[in-house]
Formats: structure tokens, sequence, C-alpha cells
């Protein structure tokens, strides 16, 4: 599972900054006014082969019992709750102030690892001024500028140095069962299709909890097959009965779909496509999982609102257009068997192996069919190719000026690959590695 990094602080610290930072990207909105920041914000980050996951969060006052701070002070003390390690954000330049002390009475009381970033301290690495901050009680500050990204990677170092993150991926066994995660927003229906699904099929064993922060698998059989539901609905067993909460944690999401080989993404159909579920999809693609969409609730809706939801998915969920779109009823257990099916066939064309003369083969068809375009000077050269992983399948081609193939090109390629080996509901990457051209002075 990937550790979880809160970042709290007071209002106007730099706390968005440095969410952008430790994610390399602009997801969390950063202004130069104070709280702008409500509602919690999720990120990946990774440092070579170390991926986490990082949570913003609004500016805190944990004594404030009115108003909007109040309810940004519930988001943080959620986001703390989820997290494994908290980075605790204060400004140097503005000096330590009473809410500070506050916040740090409260991180005390968690049971969390807590490190103290002093931000703004660009040129003031060795300042005297970093002393005051000792009073927090939450050991040495690392100095840092957000904005200006020094001492961002020796704070990243130090918080993840207490993880222990696996070396390499294990290759996957053959009979190894899938591992499906069901996501989606809050009341599309992931429990009534959970209880559904727990209650027909044949269980071979039943709810395996792990630690706190670990997602609840369910192993179970289907005609043979073996698979791990990972819970992300907040599945719970009451004696040998299951129950579903529908309780929604975007941290067990995330980890569940990173953990997952399959994701079945639940819409619902009376709702439409929301911005909820196009960040989940794109949480999905980004991890390259495999994926299959689920309508849920489709009997519920005329026809028009369903040409209406079909028009919706098409656009918002375009780059997803290589995921099998399910129609079901969780509810009335209609269409549910296909599903099954689309999964399957996910999980097969995810773990598909393609042999690097077939790959070859069918790059140098391609260009003999339609060449890259040439790009000033020079003309991509591709040599060979070959598979550089699985789940999601990874194509690595060779040769030269590759830098210069477009994307519009490596579009071309993947869709003849896709065709060649009918690879469904996965995401598919294409590598370009450019090396020395050994043919150079011999044509």
């Amino acid at each position: 599972m990937k550790p979880v990094i809160a970042i709290v602080g007071r209002p106007n610290v730099g706390k968005s900054t440095l969410f952008n930072r430790m994610t390399k990207s602009r997801d969390a909105i950063v202004a130069d006014f104070s709280g702008l920041t409500r509602d919690r914000h999720y990120g990946d980050g990774r440092i070579g082969d170390r991926e986490f996951i990082v949570i913003d969060t609004g500016g805190f006052e944990p004594t404030c019992d009115s108003g909007i701070v109040k309810e940004m002070a519930k988001q943080t003390r959620q986001a703390v709750a989820e997290a494994d390690a908290v980075i605790f954000v204060v400004d140097i330049r503005a000096g330590l102030s009473a809410q500070d002390h506050d916040i740090a009475k409260y991180l005390r009381t968690v049971g969390k690892t807590v490190l103290l970033a002093a931000n703004k301290a660009e040129g003031m690495v060795e300042s005297p001024l970093l002393g005051e901050f000792y009073e927090l009680g939450m050991g040495e500050p690392h100095p840092i500028s957000s904005a200006h990204g020094q001492g961002i990677r020796s704070l990243t170092d130090a918080v993840l140095a207490g993880f222990d993150f696996p070396e390499e991926e294990p290759e996957p066994e053959e009979d190894a069962p899938i591992r499906l995660a069901v996501a989606g927003r809050p009341n599309v229906g992931k429990s009534t299709l959970i209880n559904t699904w727990l209650g027909e099929e044949r269980l071979v064993a039943f709810d395996m909890p792990g630690t706190t922060r670990d997602a609840i698998t369910v192993p179970f059989e289907r005609n043979g097959q073996k698979f791990e539901l990972i819970d992300t609905a907040g599945l719970r067993r009451k004696g040998k009965v299951f129950e579903a909460i529908e309780k929604f944690s975007v941290v067990k999401t995330l980890q569940a779909i990173a953990d997952a080989n399959v994701v079945l993404l639940l819409l619902d159909a009376t709702q439409g496509v929301s911005e909820q579920d196009a960040h989940i999809a794109g949480y999905i693609l980004e991890s390259g999982r495999a994926v299959v969409i689920a309508v849920n609730k489709w009997d519920a809706v005329d026809d028009y609102q369903k040409q209406l939801l079909q028009r919706s998915i098409e656009q918002r969920l375009a780059f997803l257009k290589f995921a099998p779109v399910m129609n079901i009823s969780a509810i009335k257990r209609q269409g549910l068997a296909p599903v099954w099916k689309a999964i399957a066939d996910a999980h097969a064309s995810a773990m598909r192996k393609m042999p690097t003369p077939v790959l070859t083969r069918l790059l140098l068809d391609a260009i003999e069919h339609q060449a890259p375009k040439r790009a000033g000077m020079f003309r991509p050269k591709m040599r060979y190719a070959h598979q550089g992983g699985m789940n999601p399948p990874i194509v690595v081609i060779h040769g030269n000026s590759l830098d210069h193939v477009s994307e519009t090109y490596k579009r071309f390629l993947e869709g003849r690959i896709r065709d060649h080996f009918k690879l469904t509901g996965t995401p598919l990457r294409i590598e370009m590695r450019s090396g020395k051209n050994p043919f150079d002075g011999k044509d």
C-alpha cells in the first residue's frame, strides 16, 4: 500500500504550493490570500520507485468551533486520521504564532509521525529564526521553500524514511486470483453490488482484514475463476452476514485502485457523469489499471436519459474509450453476468504476452502503411519493438530520433497493436527509446 502523507498548517503558509511540488502537478488551487483551500485535495507523488499519496488541507484552526473555519478544521482532522505521516508547515518569515502552538498540541495527541517544515526559507537555511520553532516540540525544523523548490527532496526523503517499499514488482503467478476493486463516488450502489455478488456467488473464504489503513480483501470464486475483491465501500462482517457501509474514503479508494489488477468503475445512471467520476477515472488511467465501466440503476432512467448518459460518457470519459461500458441494475441483479466476462477479458488483455517478433512485424507493417512525419531535418527511424511490462501492457520501441514521433502517430501504432492482440479494457503504453544508429553510413 502506498503511504499517505497529510500536509497541515495554519492558513497561508504555503501548503498547497508544497502539495504541488510533491505531486509535480498544479492540482491544488494556489493564490496569495488565506483560507482558499477548504476541502481535502489528493494527489500522487513519486521519488524514484517510491510512490505515495499526498493530502492537501485547508488552513487549520483547531480551537475554532463555528462557521466555515470549523468545517475546514473537520476536513483537516479527517486527513490526519487517514494519513500515515504528517508534514506540519509553518512560515519562517511570519514567525511562531499561537495557532502554530494549538496545531502542535493537537498533533501530539494523534500518534502519527510528524515532520516540521519551515516554509519560505529561501536564503535562510542557517537563519537563527529557525530556533524558535523548537518550542513546538516537533523536533528539528526542515527549512524549505515550496515556491522555489528548495529542500523539498530532503523533506520528502525524511518523511518516507519510516516506510518499507518493495524493491521491485513481484512476477504474477499463473493461477493468481484477479484482484478486483469496485470504485465510484458515494451512493452509486457499490455496497448493493458487492452484497449481491457475495450473496449469489459461491464464497470460498470470509473477509481478511489487514491493518487499519489496508483495504479489506474478500476472496471468492466464480465458475472456477478465483477473485479477490478489494473493498472500497466499507465492507464489514457481522457474524456470517456481510454488511456494506457506504462510507466514502478517498484514500482507501486510491490505494485499492493501485493494488488492483482490474477496477470496476461504477456510475449512477440517474446522476450522470460527475466531476468526481472523471477524477476517479483519471486516477485509474494514471495507475495503468484495467477498467470496466458499469452504469448502475440503468432500469431507473428513460430512453432520453439513456442517450444523454451515453453521450456524457463519450465526452467526459473519452480517455477511457478502450473500456467496455456495461449497463446493470445491482438491486434487480440485471446485467451482472456480462460484467464478469468483461472483467475477465480486461484482465486477460492486461496480462497479455506479446512476442518480440510479432511486435516488430506489426511495427514494420505500420511504418510501411504510414511512415511517421519528418520533424525538421529528422525522420524518426523505428527498428524493433518488445514488451516492457504487463498490467498495463508496455510496448518499447527502439530506433533513432524517436523524440520527434508525434502523439498522433503513437495512437496510430496503439490502434494496430490493440487490433492484433484484441486488447480490451486495458490502457496500453508505448515508450520510445532512441539510441545511436548502428546503420549510419551503411545505406
